[in-house]
């Protein structure tokens, strides 16, 4: 009897073992910062046609690969060395968990013979990764290398996408085995049936103030498309979550805008008011209900349907009047065959949701030379519609979020867990991965000075990236915090900076400083046209500090609270 699929059987090495499992599922770039304790897997790259990203820093490194794989739908692959290595790739890996990222990390690991010993760079990674990824694992023998790989790329794609870990012992990647291969991980899917969607059409047809919530992970141009048409079909007023703007062109008449911080006030009232909230995707976490305050989890009388890839997600925090476990995928291509209703009672609803947000994106002037709401603004009316917006987590980034229309899917990429530092190497993963299409990193000052020594790491693969560093000398975010719990008492946000416009010539980019919004345009234009890797840096005045309060608001309302 033959067997469906025969497995290479040849003896090889761990490392190479390894490297053909990647191959076999369709692996074609990764990302490392190279150790000792993963020779093996190193030289099993060696001519395999997979390309290996060398990075600078495992915390860039692991962003790079959670970036790419939100960019391709397919997991992210990162190569760490132990301890040290580990630890600083768990920043990247903690991105990838809160976003629902599938991603694996090979860690390396001491030799077997030696565990517990607690050896050069030695860590229990079940223990330390457990809480932080969906799944950690130690492989102990090479010949089931293959077994082990191929469930880390199911664990990861399957259900909530997410992280997994495998620790690879330098003895077991460095041993020859006959193992055998593996064929591609199949996938498992949850799909909405025909009496769910029934449940859906009907409820929305005795609703008189629904909203839909798009969220999460697992989404495509195609699903993309379909929430449009099933949208426009029934006229609903679509919020998408935090930094997942793409998952609706911002352009349409049923877009209402993000929840994400500091977001509209008016769309806040609307997640109170609504009477019936479709959820498709998203987790419905802290951000999005504005820290549990905007529908309380103690309560359940508002009415939810929450569609979910993890059955273990709906009713997670908050009670579900309906919880379908469906990927997104399933569900929209069934929701946008929905027939035309004739009668929509919440069309002004719809379209007073959709004039919030209109009048929300109009920018409110800043103080000082240069006015952020006004380079964004330029940025949203002038890059092309298929141009990547990355950013890392600061004040700056909540005027692109702001300000910005986002219009196509796969544009905006950005940390749901806040996480500083992440914009610029998702920029390097993101022009890596398109190179012909325009990426631009908005950092502040303080974010990307995190992760700005992957400039070398740019230059060496040519990732024309242009970045945007919003310089006011603070951290602004936690400066904001201080201000309205201790007005006045400037303490830690303070910041040095560099002259980044110099800064990235030193690295042999672009760079230049902008003192007036007038001169940006230029500025931006000739970054264009360098095809380097350009640092564009915008020197804002200290009293801004948001959106729609300076310093000096900030502090009076404090002062006000306190008097």
């Amino acid at each position: 009897m033959r067997l469906a699929y025969e497995g290479f059987t040849a003896m090889r090495h761990g490392g190479k073992i390894l490297v053909d499992q990647l191959k076999i599922n369709g692996v074609e770039r990764v990302f490392s910062v190279p150790g000792e304790s993963f020779l093996a897997a190193l030289d099993g790259l060696y001519e395999s046609g997979i390309e290996n990203i060398v990075c600078r820093h495992e915390g860039g490194a692991a962003m790079m690969a959670e970036a790419d794989a939100k960019l391709t739908g397919l997991p992210g692959i990162v190569f760490v060395t132990r301890g040290p290595g580990a630890t600083n790739a768990s920043s990247g890996l903690h991105v990838a968990m809160q976003d629902s990222t599938p991603m694996i990390a090979f860690v390396g690991q001491i030799s077997s013979e030696h565990k517990d010993r607690e050896a050069f760079q030695e860590i229990d990674y079940t223990r330390f990764f457990s809480s932080l990824v969906k799944w950690v694992a130690e492989v102990r023998d090479p010949k089931r290398l293959p077994e082990y790989i191929a469930r880390a790329f199911q664990i990861s794609q399957s259900g909530r996408p997410g992280p997994v870990v495998l620790a690879l012992p330098e003895d077991v990647l460095s041993s020859m085995s006959e193992a055998i291969d593996r064929p591609r991980a199949s996938v498992a899917r949850q799909s909405l049936s025909d009496h769910e969607l029934e449940v859906i059409r009907l409820s929305l047809m005795e609703a008189k103030r629904p909203l839909v919530i798009a969220g999460g992970s697992g989404w495509s141009e195609n699903t993309v498309s379909e929430l449009e048409k099933f949208a426009t079909n029934f006229n609903l007023p679509v919020a998408a979550t935090f930094r997942r703007q793409h998952l609706m062109d911002n352009r349409h008449n049923c877009y209402i805008g993000d929840l994400g911080v500091g977001m509209n006030p008016l769309l806040a009232t609307l997640i109170q008011n609504s009477d019936l909230i479709l959820v498709v995707g998203s987790r419905l976490g802290d951000i999005a209900t504005g820290g549990y305050e905007l529908i309380n989890p103690a309560l359940s009388d508002k009415k939810i349907i929450h569609i979910h890839s993890d059955p273990n997600e709906p009713g997670h925090t908050y009670h579900s009047f309906f919880a379908v476990a469906s990927s997104t995928k399933s569900a929209l291509e069934k929701l946008s065959f929905l027939p035309k209703p004739e009668d929509i009672e919440w069309s002004r609803w719809t379209k007073e949701a959709r004039e919030n947000y209109l009048d929300w994106i109009v920018p409110k002037e800043t103080p000082g030379n240069v006015k952020l709401e006004q380079v964004i603004k330029w940025l949203s009316d002038n890059l092309p519609s298929d141009a990547i917006v990355t950013n890392g987590a600061g004040n700056y980034a909540a005027f692109l979020h702001r300000y910005f229309v986002f219009k196509e899917y796969g544009t905006a990429i950005g940390p749901t867990s806040g996480s500083m530092g992440y914009g610029f190497p998702a920029s390097i993963a993101a022009k890596l991965r398109f190179p012909n299409k325009t990426v631009v990193c908005m950092a502040g000052d303080g974010c990307f000075q995190m992760t700005l020594n992957e400039m070398s790491t740019a230059m060496q693969y040519g990732a024309s990236v242009i970045v945007i560093v919003v310089n006011n000398g603070k951290y602004a975010t936690i400066r904001m915090h201080q201000e309205r719990h201790y007005p006045g008492r400037v303490s830690g946000t303070k910041l040095y900076n560099p002259d980044f416009s110099e800064l990235v010539k030193a690295y042999g980019g672009i760079g230049f400083t902008v003192n007036q919004t007038d001169d940006f345009t230029d500025a931006f234009r000739m970054a264009e046209a360098s095809n380097k890797l350009a640092v564009i840096e915008l020197t804002l005045d200290d009293e801004v500090l948001s959106t729609s309060q300076t310093v000096t608001d900030v502090r009076a309302n404090s002062n006000k609270k306190t008097d």
